[in-house]
């Protein structure tokens, strides 16, 4: 049993949910083609195909095991005592979504509503590291790398979070503010898709041609800044149905809050390409179109923690912080640590919910919200760096075992898409020329 059962959704209310979520895969969409612009031109078919085949294979692996892992706010769960304190790790829901049809329509609609926000949320999550991998991560393994977050990590970090797990429940535990706070997906779905982007680059290595023996870094830019920004538009939507619909559904904010909720949102991204817009300028000469579509992506990410509780001008703050991080970050990433990392996910996703966070734990007391929030932030991100990040490791390691994430040298050379698909995305033209393999 939780201290605070979830309010019942209005009809009105439990409609506008429903409509938002509707709207949410133009996130999905979005990082999809931003990835398939950061991407090579000979790997741009197999870019969108396994984003297709990655949102697949999560609904159904989800549905099969992972829901009834990720579990309900009130249902049933795994929970073990220790220091005189309840600690629920892991829902205890029944697999293959069983008796959801039967279900009356009365009961818990907002256990119905948050089992989709949970769908939608893990393939966004899945389709982060498919980015990190371009260019030499095989299509399978980009599939069984999604199963494994919609069977286990996603549905365990999801239940700590969003289903009455021990994170949710600091506050009542322990008085830490009113316990870890993401609204919309900040930890469950970006730090954790970038995490996993992490662990697979780190398992996979790095491009053939990317770091030269005794050189420095390769340049291999996107192949279409088009697809990039468009990219970012539509990503925008889908955030910001992502953000409203977090809001009423895990913060059970009022429908009064929701106009400010989407002016964060937005500020929090225009303020994130404003920064990336102006460091790029000054270390460039001129502004960089795909480092200024990770800062506004950067942005939105660091909303998903804070848009909902944060002052406008908090969450300004908050995307000028990621905006100027975003280029900073992935240059040391790439030219200090040598990772190979062409949509900039660990980044983007990693860093930019990790700073949102942070930001909530820093801003939200001084929004109404109880003292202790930030130490409550922290745990929940000792958490995700302590356990999930070693966890992912662990399993992918295993799983490359399995199933060998890179792909042979040969099919890196001809591009993913003729060695997979047999055909490339832009048969008309001659699309690349690549000297590294000579």
């Amino acid at each position: 049993m939780i201290p605070n059962p979830p309010p019942v959704l209005p009809d009105a209310t439990f409609v506008l949910v429903l409509v938002l979520l509707a709207l949410a895969p133009l996130a999905i969409a979005g990082v999809a083609i931003i990835n398939t612009g950061l991407g090579r031109s000979r790997s741009a078919a197999q870019s969108l195909l396994g984003s297709l085949a990655i949102v697949a294979v999560t609904a159904i692996v989800f549905a099969l095991v992972g829901s009834a892992f990720a579990g309900t706010t009130g249902g049933t769960s795994h929970v073990f005592h220790l220091a005189g304190k309840p600690w629920n790790w892991l829902g205890a829901g029944p697999i293959f979504l069983t008796g959801l049809r039967s279900a009356p329509a009365q009961s818990q609609p907002q256990s119905q509503l948050a089992l989709l926000f949970e769908f939608l949320a893990v393939a966004l999550a899945a389709l982060i590291p498919w980015g990190s991998g371009a260019d030499r991560l095989r299509l399978t393994a980009g599939c069984a790398v999604a199963a494994i977050l919609a069977a286990f990590v996603f549905p365990l970090l999801a239940h700590w979070v969003w289903a009455g797990g021990w994170l949710s429940q600091l506050g009542f535990n322990f008085s830490l503010g009113s316990g870890f706070l993401d609204p919309a997906g900040a930890a469950t779905i970006h730090v954790l898709g970038g995490l996993s982007a992490l662990a697979v680059v780190w398992i996979t290595g790095p491009r053939k041609g990317k770091f030269p023996q005794g050189g420095f870094a390769t340049a291999m830019p996107g192949h279409n800044a088009v697809y990039i920004l468009f990219g970012s538009f539509v990503a925008l939507a889908g955030w910001l149905a992502f953000n409203l619909a977090g809001a009423i559904l895990w913060l059970h904010a009022p429908l009064t809050a929701l106009p400010v909720t989407a002016i964060n949102t937005l500020l929090s991204a225009s303020g994130a390409l404003a920064a990336t817009f102006t460091v790029t300028r000054f270390r460039f000469g001129k502004p960089d179109a795909s480092l200024c579509a990770n800062g506004w992506l950067a942005g939105l990410v660091s909303s998903s923690a804070a848009a909902a509780v944060v002052s406008p001008l908090q969450a300004l703050i908050v995307g000028i912080v990621a905006g100027v991080l975003t280029p900073l970050l992935i240059e040391v990433l790439e030219l200090a640590v040598a990772i190979d990392d062409p949509s900039g996910a660990i980044t983007v996703h990693a860093a930019g919910g990790l700073w949102g966070l942070i930001a909530a734990g820093v801003f939200a007391p001084q929004s109404g919200q109880l003292p202790g929030q930030l130490l409550a932030q922290l745990v929940g991100i000792a958490a995700l760096l302590g356990l999930i990040l070693p966890l992912l490791y662990l399993l992918f390691w295993l799983l490359n075992r399995l199933i060998p994430f890179r792909v042979d040298p040969d099919g890196e050379r001809i591009g993913m898409d003729l060695h997979e698909l047999g055909g490339g995305a832009y048969p008309e033209f001659v699309i690349h020329r690549d000297d590294s393999y000579r």
